[in-house]
């Protein structure tokens, strides 16, 4: 049998409850038996029965009910202490609260109180730290690509991406009862150390995609060329009249040997600001991938099923992750997207 879910001590009762109430005492049950059927005591099916028959009213009484320990200019106050520390717990406010006022509030009143105008708790966004000269270049850089429209059609953005075997990402969900936290059904196991995975290569154009590449390993400069760029990267960008490359900054792209490499090469690259994963359309595709190999049903053990995982989400799900974005470069879609980056006056980029 189901547990029932315990209501909240003086739990208010809901317009459907009074009207049923109303409706089984109307038809000639006993109050005792209203309250079997509607789970509530005597007493609560009573007054509401003489509530309808006196004053011919279900609702309450305006002002009934405990009232606030704050004002309105109080909620305005705590609101603002909310917003100057926007990672303090309630119990953290309540000590400020009683500090500043002298008077004690509990943490569940705080809760109720920011609730009420609207501030909610959230799990925050994880970014990259940018310095005033990572800020100062993204800027820049959104400034000089503003009037860009079907430029974007000859850009190939590219980038590496680890999965691992067993991550945790937050988006998991356990349903379960009070006091079956640590049930272990209810526990999802985490490893502290470094997980197996497989970490790799992809690049994507306008409704073009190159093929996947699995990185065994560390991936340095020598690698990167004889490994990515030679046999993809390369004649992918060669088929592709005018293309301009898009790579990050790190080491291995940057390297003497690989700037060599695509001179000779004759390649175009796109400058590029540091520390900015989250201007690149790329980093969606690695998102839609993952959300997918979550949802594949064949157990994983190692990072060689893990690789076969990726087929057999292409093949199944029929994943085309340029065109499951629309690659993200039509041409309002870039230029809000550099838009946003101007507006936010050199801070992170909000998702679209």
């Amino acid at each position: 049998m189901p547990r029932r879910r315990k209501r909240a001590r003086f739990e208010q009762l809901t317009e459907f409850e009074r009207g049923r109430i109303i409706g089984l005492r109307e038809a000639g049950l006993s109050y005792r038996a209203v309250a079997s059927r509607v789970q509530r005591n005597s007493s609560t099916v009573m007054r509401v029965w003489k509530q309808w028959t006196d004053e011919c009213r279900t609702t309450r009484k305006s002002g009934s009910g405990p009232r606030n320990v704050t004002s309105a200019r109080d909620d305005r106050h705590l609101v603002r202490m909310a917003r100057t520390d926007r990672t303090a717990s309630s119990r953290q406010l309540a000590a400020l609260w009683s500090i500043a006022t002298g008077v004690s509030l509990c943490a569940s009143s705080i809760r109720r109180r920011l609730l009420q105008c609207g501030l909610r708790a959230r799990t925050p966004l994880y970014r990259i730290p940018l310095t005033h000269d990572h800020r100062r270049l993204r800027l820049q850089w959104a400034n000089q690509h503003r009037d860009w429209r079907a430029d974007w059609q000859h850009v190939v953005f590219s980038d590496e991406s680890r999965f691992n075997l067993w991550y945790h990402d937050g988006r998991i969900r356990v349903r379960r009862y009070a006091g079956e936290r640590h049930l272990p059904e209810c526990i999802i196991e985490r490893h502290s150390g470094r997980t197996p995975g497989v970490m790799v290569w992809g690049a994507i154009a306008y409704h073009r995609r190159s093929q996947l590449l699995r990185i065994v390993g560390n991936l340095n400069s020598n690698r990167y060329i004889r490994e990515v760029l030679q046999p993809e990267a390369v004649p992918f960008l060669q088929s592709l009249p005018g293309a301009v490359f898009q790579q990050d900054n790190a080491r291995p792209h940057t390297a003497r040997i690989v700037k060599s490499f695509f001179a000779a090469q004759q390649v175009q690259l796109l400058p590029w600001p540091a520390c900015s994963p989250d201007m690149s359309p790329i980093e969606h595709v690695w998102d839609v991938i993952g959300r997918r190999l979550a949802r594949d049903p064949r157990p994983v053990a190692s990072a060689d099923e893990l690789w076969l995982s990726f087929y057999y989400v292409k093949l199944n799900h029929q994943i085309d992750y340029v065109d499951s974005y629309k690659f993200g470069l039509a041409n309002s879609t870039m230029v809000h997207r550099k838009e946003r980056i101007s507006g936010l006056l050199d801070h992170h980029v909000l998702d679209y």
